[in-house]
């Protein structure tokens, strides 16, 4: 058995690794060149490799005369504006090989093919049982890759919650923003995923020399899951932003009523103040009692007021 762990001579771009009889061949970061070999090495078919360097395709599975062309995207976390982002990876899939194209950002699949080339047992366990069991591989290894993304989501959202439950911030504002967006962005990338994998769960390939449907119905299994977990966390932030908007306007309620309340028992000043404040004869204005009177009288009534308010509850 060969292994092929360096490059294809005169490629410098196009690793591949051969293992009992299947070619695993790895492409990150592709240019014309490396599909300019693709289209000479495998006779893919032009629309077949320019699907798999669009950037605006969906996930899809396409099946040609000798080969099957399968198209996913995978959420990667952009630390920069802290929202997943979709990543695409081509496979495809021969009878005795495997291409994968990618961007070279999907950490998992990456770590396989590293793994394979340096290790012999990783590439019995892999490679060793046709290309439809490898294409589970790397399929798996990128699903379950999405797990720690969601829990990142989920603790998130804790955070989050606590936040809008002790205080009235801008950064809370900003917090909950962004969380939104990420599972947005997490709901468009996963949600398309579900039907195709079903039905390549489901759909028996020539290149599938065993019956692997059990082990796509697993990969299946975990990407409901996800789903899943991605739609209880939607209605959560939703409840939790429905929850904000309640608070901040209890709050502002609470301020207005306060603010209210302060104007009200001033009115009795204002008025007296406001009358005075005329130039205009008015009765005792030459009285030197008349701030005192004033004073006590407009007291009276803002204390009678309060008493008011605090028999109604207002206070």
């Amino acid at each position: 058995m060969a292994v092929t762990t360096e490059l294809q001579a005169g490629r410098p771009n196009v690793p591949a690794i051969k293992w009992h009889g299947i070619t695993w061949v790895n492409i990150e970061r592709p240019t014309s060149r490396e599909i300019g070999h693709l289209r000479e090495a495998f006779s893919f078919h032009p629309l077949a490799l320019e699907d798999c360097v669009s950037r605006v395709q969906l996930p899809k599975i396409d099946e040609y005369d000798d080969f099957v062309l399968l198209l996913f995207h995978f959420p990667v976390f952009n630390k920069t504006t802290r929202v997943s982002q979709p990543s695409q990876v081509s496979i495809f899939v021969g009878a005795d090989y495997v291409v994968t194209v990618h961007a070279g950002d999907l950490k998992p699949l990456v770590r396989l093919f590293q793994e394979c080339r340096e290790e012999q047992r990783m590439r019995e366990n892999v490679m060793g049982r046709g290309t439809g069991y490898l294409v589970y591989r790397i399929l798996d290894r990128l699903v379950d890759y999405c797990f720690p993304i969601v829990n990142k989501v989920l603790s998130n959202v804790e955070r989050v919650e606590d936040q809008v439950l002790k205080a009235d911030t801008q950064e809370t504002v900003r917090e909950l923003s962004i969380l939104r967006r990420d599972i947005i962005a997490l709901h468009r990338i996963i949600r398309p995923q579900v039907g195709v994998l079903q039905f390549l769960a489901h759909k028996r390939f020539t290149f599938m020399n065993e019956d692997l449907a059990a082990y796509f119905d697993d990969v299946v299994d975990h990407i409901q899951r996800i789903w899943a977990e991605l739609q209880d966390t939607k209605e959560v932030t939703e409840g939790l932003n429905e929850t904000y908007m309640t608070l901040n306007v209890q709050r502002t309620n609470e301020v207005v009523r306060v603010l209210t309340i302060v104007f009200t028992v001033m009115l009795p000043f204002m008025i007296f103040s406001g009358l005075y404040g005329m130039n205009v004869p008015l009765p005792f204005q030459n009285d030197p009692m008349l701030f005192w009177a004033h004073f006590v009288i407009s007291g009276v009534i803002s204390a009678v007021m309060l008493l008011w308010f605090r028999r109604r509850g207002w206070l």
